[in-house]
C-alpha cells in the first residue's frame, strides 16, 4: 500500500508551518531549542503527529514537552490558516529520540570496529595447528612417467612395467 500523496503533502506544510511559527517563538519562556524532524499525517488528514528534537538536557526537554503541549490550540489555529483543508488536523507533539538512537548506533558501530581490529590482529600471527595443507596427497607416477632405476618411492606402491 503507497502513502497517500495528499497527506504526504500536508505533513510537509504542517511541518514548515508550525517550524516557521516556532522560530519566530513562543511567549512560554519553557520552550528551549526545539527542531521539528517530521510530520505524519492521517489517510483521512484528520491527525498530524509532529515530532521535534530538543537540544539541552532532561529537564529541558520535559520544559520543552509542556510548553509544546501548552501551545498546542494555538499552534493548531496557525496551522488551520495556512492550509487549503476544510478541516484542520489535530496536532500531537511527539519526541523524536532520533539522537539517542544515532548516538547507540555509532557507540555500536565503534564496539564493532574494534573487534574487527582485535580478529585482524590475532589472525595476523596465526598459524595453521597441523600441516599448512593436510589434504596434499604424495604424487604417483603415471605410467608415462619415464623411471631411472635408482628412483625410489616411499610413499606408494612401485610402478606397473
Amino acid at each position: 500500500m503507497g502513502e497517500n500523496p495528499r497527506a504526504a503533502k500536508m505533513a510537509d506544510r504542517i511541518k514548515e508551518i508550525v517550524a516557521k511559527r516556532l522560530e519566530r517563538g513562543l511567549r512560554d519562556p519553557r520552550l528551549g531549542f526545539v527542531t521539528i524532524t517530521d510530520v505524519r499525517v492521517t489517510g483521512d488528514l484528520q491527525h498530524a503527529s509532529v515530532f521535534y528534537t530538543v537540544y539541552g538536557t532532561d529537564e529541558e526537554r520535559a520544559d520543552s514537552a509542556a510548553a509544546l503541549k501548552a501551545a498546542t490550540g494555538m499552534l493548531r489555529s496557525e496551522v488551520g490558516r495556512n492550509i487549503t483543508a476544510r478541516l484542520t488536523p489535530s496536532l500531537e507533539f511527539i519526541l523524536d529520540a532520533l539522537p539517542e538512537n544515532a548516538a547507540a548506533i555509532t557507540a555500536l558501530l565503534a564496539q564493532a570496529h574494534d573487534r574487527d581490529e582485535a580478529a585482524h590482529a590475532l589472525a595476523a600471527g596465526a598459524q595453521y595447528a597441523g600441516d599448512e595443507d593436510p589434504y596434499v596427497k604424495p604424487r604417483v607416477p603415471d605410467e608415462d612417467d619415464e623411471l631411472d632405476e635408482d628412483d625410489e618411492f616411499d610413499d606408494g606402491p612401485p610402478p606397473r612395467a
